[in-house]
């Protein structure tokens, strides 16, 4: 299992918006092969600051499956716009931590 983790940073005023269009956007995203869940926190302390988190079977269903679509280009023109700067996407596989004695 693969994570995508990304903070986005929308334009002031616009989170409501925002976060309306995501719901949309939600439904495209999680259609897509090797798609397993996502998350959407809203941050306490920074307005206008996001926290996506999606996790993907592999790293090519995120980089080549979903960017590669038709859904993405939809997926770009309902949320794009409201990102200000551009977000750094990156990605995490988890690491198995075993109690040892």
């Amino acid at each position: 299992m693969i994570l995508e983790a990304a903070i986005l940073q929308i334009r002031s005023g616009s989170e409501s918006d925002f976060e309306e269009s995501f719901t949309t956007a939600s439904v495209i995203i999680s259609s897509m092969p090797g798609y397993i869940s996502h998350e959407l926190h809203r941050c306490l302390e920074a307005k206008g600051k996001y926290l996506l988190l999606v996790r993907w079977q592999q790293l090519e269903d995120h980089t080549v499956g979903f960017r590669g679509s038709p859904e993405y280009q939809e997926w770009k023109r309902l949320l794009h716009h409201f990102y200000e700067p551009f977000p750094t996407v990156e990605h995490f596989v988890q690491i198995e931590l075993n109690a040892q004695h």
